[in-house]
């Protein structure tokens, strides 16, 4: 008898973000696809990650997170969100956001139960929840607005529901959350068993003065959920892999289980780094939302110029454009034409669903570039 397939992910393969690099680097593409900012860290957390090095910090950090680091969030967080976490119970500091979303998932997500997930939703979600054992159930956005039904949300629901994910600014949309949405979300959580996972990573990217409705500022919402950060968004350091969650004591703990023999702990020098920029230059993450709105608010004018039709970006660092009137290709076929014909490389968005919608022609670039870089990318666009 043959050997069955080993593979427990067997719909997975390399991802389209690599993908898509790959191919930018083979041709010589201005890369607008993976999203990763080109310009400088600041200069106050690279000088803080040296000195860090330089003191000695270079052993293994507590399995929680370096004390002072978990401090530093306790204050930002009641800065900005008027909650209070305990910094020993309920913070915990991990090697990016994604191992955070997989922690939380392989907590409380047992074999043969669902978990809910919105798409388009970002594509590390699901094969988590296939590693649990369990079935990712997908209730899709509008194609339009992506703003979410709650009422067929709630018709997704079943006995075997643990989980449901939320991401707010939403990848790869930018559309956010509004107050109804939160009432609405709590209103279907009310009386369940359900836990909450809600990724939170672009949280300081918000545009047009609207404010981040996060699960944390939310008592009844944060009692039953995971909610996950990443510095690496915030402070333009993707590579160095830093994030945490927060989550109240007993979800802690168990996430605590998972993050403690899956990494142990996370890159201890940058962690002292961090701890010295929250408390010694909070106008970053203040500021982050001017800071990208100008970025996407350059990139749209540009954009008009081109046949491309760019959609509205509410938060996030990406920008979807309706690339209808340039051709007929579907997405993947698409951005794969623009990368070696026109020398920019874009991410599709049919990887973000399991049913992407019938006739969908968008696709997703990136802005968090240096003006020169969006500049030559827009030059390249002008010739569709």
């Amino acid at each position: 008898m043959s050997n069955p397939n080993p593979s427990k992910l067997p719909k997975v393969g390399t991802t389209i973000f690599t993908v898509m690099s790959q191919l930018a680097a083979e041709h010589g593409a201005v890369n607008l696809g993976q999203g990763f900012p080109d310009f400088e860290v600041p200069p106050r957390l690279v000088d803080a990650l040296g000195r860090a090095m330089a003191a000695g910090h270079n052993q293994y950090a507590p399995m929680t997170g370096v004390p002072a680091l978990r401090q530093a969030i306790v204050a930002k967080t009641e800065r900005v969100y008027g909650h209070r976490p305990d910094a020993d119970a309920e913070i915990t500091v991990t090697s990016g956001a994604t191992e955070a979303l997989f922690n939380a998932i392989h907590a409380v997500v047992r074999a043969g139960e669902e978990v809910i997930v919105l798409d388009p939703a970002y594509d590390s979600y699901e094969p988590a929840i296939e590693l649990a054992g369990a079935r990712a159930v997908h209730v899709a956005l509008d194609p339009l607005t992506f703003a979410v039904d709650w009422d067929t949300v709630r018709a997704a629901v079943t006995p075997r529901t643990r989980m449901l994910i939320v991401n707010s600014p939403h990848n790869p949309s930018g559309a956010m959350f509004s107050a109804d949405d939160m009432a609405a979300l709590q209103a279907l959580l009310d009386g369940t068993g359900i836990w909450l996972l809600s990724d939170e990573v672009y949280e300081h990217i918000v545009f047009d003065g609207a404010r981040h409705e996060s699960v944390l500022c939310y008592p009844a919402l944060r009692e039953r959920a995971f909610v996950v950060s990443s510095f690496g968004k915030t402070y333009h350091c993707t590579g160095w892999k830093i994030g945490y969650c927060i989550a109240p004591p007993a979800l802690s703990a168990e996430f605590r289980k998972v993050h403690q023999y899956n990494v142990f702990c996370t890159f201890a020098p940058a962690q002292h780094a961090f701890a010295e920029m929250l408390d010694a230059e909070p106008e970053h993450y203040e500021q982050l939302g001017a800071f990208y709105q100008a970025k996407r608010d350059r990139f749209r004018e540009q954009l008009l110029t081109t046949k491309l039709v760019p959609l509205a970006v509410p938060g996030g660092y990406f920008q979807l454009v309706d690339y209808s009137a340039v051709s007929d290709l579907d997405d993947a076929a698409f951005c794969r034409w623009l990368t070696r014909e026109h020398g920019v490389a874009a991410i599709p968005l049919s990887p973000f669903y399991e049913a992407p919608p019938s006739g969908q022609r968008l696709a997703r670039l990136c802005f968090a570039k240096n003006e020169a870089t969006l500049d030559a990318a827009i030059e390249r666009l002008r010739g569709l």
